[in-house]
């Protein structure tokens, strides 16, 4: 009989700093296009992952203690009472939309979970707020 297939979700929380700003667009265009958010701000974060993969004998699709000191080694302990435009490495660059946030903290995740034998990062989602979050599948268009 073929193993079921669970999915299995790790919630994680941190504290960070962040400022919406391109530096290709004037003062005005930045103040239009990111409102508030254009001013240095922060949140009070938290993201889930959300891993699939059959139900082996040992009962567990991966132990969830592992996913998270994943986490917790590859994302809270870098981003954790941080200013994500300016202390964050893996973040240089890169608008720190929570969009863009999910899709950073994917690729640096997604090649840990990949060694784990049937398992596989199938959702990562970032709130950003009690009310607001994104959710990034692994998709490119």
């Amino acid at each position: 009989m073929p193993e079921p297939i669970v999915q299995i979700t790790r919630r994680e929380e941190f504290s960070a700093a962040h400022r919406l700003h391109d530096a290709r667009l004037s003062p005005e265009e930045n103040a239009r296009l990111y409102g508030p958010c254009n001013t240095d701000h922060g949140h009070n974060y938290a993201f889930e992952v959300t891993v699939r993969g059959p139900v082996p004998r040992s009962g567990m699709v991966l132990d969830l203690n592992r996913l998270m000191a994943i986490l917790r080694e590859e994302i809270v302990s870098v981003v954790d009472h941080k200013h994500l435009n300016r202390d964050v490495p893996f973040l240089a660059g890169v608008i720190p939309t929570a969009e863009n946030v999910a899709v950073a903290f994917w690729n640096r995740i997604e090649p840990r979970l990949s060694a784990f034998e049937g398992a596989k990062l199938v959702s990562l989602r970032v709130h950003e707020s009690r009310d607001n979050f994104v959710e990034y599948r692994g998709e490119r268009g």
